[in-house]
């Protein structure tokens, strides 16, 4: 089993490619573990990877030209390139990006939603609902204490999350240590705390059928 970078290393720096395989997906960092995950209990060894610093997320502004130099980096090592980015706040020029590019990426507006099945989640509409995944229970200080600034001023906590209800922890794997962990997050936030288990959800179905390739 392949043992991915600590949450540290891919938060700031991602993860390079192996360099073998037939296939590239060029994924966010915050998908790393879930991804090797998937190609090891599948058997995928024809898959590489390599990711972008998942914090990214925090300015979305940088992940189409990133996604644009990876792929010409890697286009000429690899049979085929695929995308594991949703829109992810770029409002529509990643799609379009991978469009011009001729690499297909997942549909939908985050992970949040391809965890739980994009039709699925869309069907809910959920505007108060404030999501966390595995990764982002782990990196919660990095992704959303410390850029809000809560550490320095917690007195702003109810300016950013008073028109939350809850927060919704989105379960890939069965982890008491992180459901406890997501719960104190929410209380950190004032939130209700709500768990589902995901699962991968579309990222698995997705990643078998790029395999196949």
């Amino acid at each position: 089993m392949t043992n991915p970078p600590d949450d540290l290393t891919l938060t700031k720096a991602g993860l390079d490619a192996r360099g073998a395989g037939r296939v590239l997906i060029i994924a966010c960092g915050a998908l790393a573990r879930e991804i090797l995950d998937l190609r090891d209990a599948n058997g995928w060894s024809h898959l590489d990877l390599t990711c972008l610093p998942a914090i990214y997320h925090n300015t979305p502004d940088k992940i189409v030209p990133a996604i644009r130099d990876s792929v010409a980096a890697h286009r000429d090592s690899y049979e085929a390139i695929y995308v594991a980015y949703a829109d992810c706040g770029t409002g529509g020029l990643l799609e379009a990006a991978c469009r011009d590019l001729d690499v297909e990426m997942i549909a939908g507006p985050h992970c949040y939603s391809f965890f739980e099945g994009t039709e699925t989640f869309a069907a809910r509409d959920e505007i108060t609902a404030f999501y966390l995944t595995d990764f982002l229970v782990r990196q919660f200080d990095a992704f959303v204490w410390k850029p809000l600034g809560l550490d320095r001023h917690p007195e702003l906590r109810d300016m950013y999350f008073g028109h939350y209800d809850r927060l919704v922890y989105q379960a890939q794997t069965n982890d008491p240590a992180l459901t406890g962990l997501a719960e104190t997050c929410a209380d950190r936030l004032g939130l209700r705390f709500e768990r589902r288990f995901t699962g991968y959800g579309d990222l698995a179905t997705r990643l078998e059928r790029w395999a196949k390739t």
